[in-house]
């Protein structure tokens, strides 16, 4: 036995499999391959991952950076043994911040860390993730998957990504929004990927099997529903910035629809919005029953139905409202900035009391 194998022999008995490693590298060559964009340079394997901003035709391009996990939505899926959905939630919650900068996503790098790498969850995890990155129209260019025994318990791992996208210096997000802007929304996919602690125990005090139809009406399982992967919004966006007319977006994660949205309006301003004008999806309308949930929590928890707020300009809003939809979006006009106290932008949301009420309780 050679002193490499020897060495190989001596990492496995402590509990990290190089051969399973260099196996799931050969199995997801192809996916990241599949997800090459104007600007990549470089296949995986390498020290690090090369990109030619200049291939990718920009200008004058200031770089936007993100990070971002999936947080406890992954016990869901650790729970329900399917791995494949939460790879687009890692690449979403990154992406989708950068669109609202105006970016254009350019590449994503992935961090996968477990106890004992399992070759088939870990491939379901990155063939979510490239899919994700195809949709977002990025390359993945890069990774690392940390074996680490004793750190994570058997079956346990943790995600975490990295985007970086570019601007052009003149089309940086946001612009000063104003007094009589229109804001538009565009329907989420579900809860995305915040609140899921919260979840996580409403549905553990409710006594629910995940793999059992859930008490709202739905052709899927409780598992199925919360795992639905968040919805990537850079292509439908962008094209609305190609338009024209789009001073901000807000992409609605932790914090919810109370706390994101003030984060790209200026202080003074009002932004109200009318909880009749869309819907509240059923899982949000169980959850705040179960759990007891006011109005007000419901709304800094989750994103209550929309996943991305656009501040339009008024004359713009219809015809932005239009090509949305062209793109594959459900939208939604949803309210307008007014003006308002001395001090921070806030939420007003109208309407919450009737739009947010719980299910009945069955006779």
């Amino acid at each position: 036995m050679t002193q490499e194998e020897q060495g190989g022999d001596a990492y496995a008995r402590a509990g990290v499999d190089i051969a399973a490693g260099n196996e799931l590298v050969r199995r997801i060559a192809p996916l990241a391959a599949a997800t090459a964009r104007p600007g990549t340079m470089a296949a995986l394997g390498g020290f690090g991952a090369v990109f030619d901003l200049a291939a990718a035709d920009f200008r004058d391009p200031l770089l936007v950076a993100a990070t971002d996990g999936v947080g406890t939505k992954l016990l869901i899926a650790e729970a329900m043994g399917r791995h494949d959905t939460v790879g687009i939630d890692l690449v979403a919650m990154c992406v989708n911040d950068l669109v609202v900068q105006g970016a254009e996503p350019l590449f994503f790098l992935d961090y996968l860390a477990t106890g004992r790498l399992e070759l088939e969850a870990a491939t379901g995890l990155i063939a979510g993730i490239a899919k994700g990155c195809a949709l977002a129209g990025c390359a993945l260019i890069g990774g690392e998957t940390a074996e680490m025994p004793g750190h994570y318990p058997p079956g346990r791992f943790d995600l975490a990504g990295f985007a970086l996208g570019a601007v052009e210096r003149a089309e940086l997000l946001p612009k000063p929004v104003a007094a009589g802007d229109v804001v538009l929304g565009l329907a989420s996919s579900g809860l995305h990927s915040n609140g899921f602690s919260l979840v996580r125990r409403i549905v553990a005090d409710a006594g629910l099997d995940l793999d059992a139809r859930p008490p709202f009406s739905t052709d899927q399982t409780l598992g199925e529903v919360l795992l639905e992967p968040t919805r990537i919004y850079v292509r439908s966006c962008r094209a609305a910035l190609r338009h024209g007319g789009v001073k901000a977006l807000a992409h609605i994660t932790g914090g919810g629809l109370i706390e994101n949205p003030p984060r790209v309006v200026p202080d003074g301003l009002t932004i109200r919005l009318d909880a009749h004008a869309w819907h509240l999806p059923a899982v949000m309308r169980w959850l705040a029953g179960a759990g007891e949930l006011e109005p007000g929590s419901l709304g800094r928890t989750f994103n209550c139905g929309l996943g991305m707020l656009l501040f339009v300009e008024p004359a713009k809003a219809n015809e932005l409202l239009v090509l949305l939809e062209a793109q594959g979006e459900t939208v939604w006009r949803v309210g307008g900035i007014e003006t308002g106290a001395s001090g921070p932008a806030r939420v007003v949301i109208d309407g919450i009391e009737t739009a947010w009420a719980p299910p009945a309780s069955p006779s």
